[in-house]
């Protein structure tokens, strides 16, 4: 395995250690979303959402795709770059085989 390849398998599974963001993760297979619709969909508080959004993007599972100005702010929409059979399944999406170890 390349160094690029465990660099990118050690964000995949920080990402997907924290429940909410596996949360966020599924939510987000039907498509692009923003935090705000995430909160309001999940249920939680939009900061939190935010913060998980925030680690997702900086591990490099999520990419933003547009943005849009709403009452004042900027509204972030974001898709999912989760690929890798293992990952979709333990997010419940796809695929049938284990994480690496």
């Amino acid at each position: 395995m390349e160094k690029h390849e465990r660099s990118n398998t050690h964000n995949l599974l920080v990402a997907l250690k924290h429940p909410l963001r596996r949360e966020i993760l599924k939510t987000m297979a039907a498509g692009e979303t923003s935090p705000r619709d995430l909160a309001k969909t999940l249920d939680r508080p939009l900061s939190n959402v935010s913060y998980h959004v925030r680690v997702l993007l900086d591990c490099g599972v999520l990419e933003l795709v547009r943005t849009r100005q709403v009452r004042g702010s900027m509204q972030h929409f974001y898709k999912s770059l989760v690929e890798e059979d293992w990952a979709r399944h333990i997010l419940g999406l796809s695929g049938t085989t284990t994480p690496p170890v």
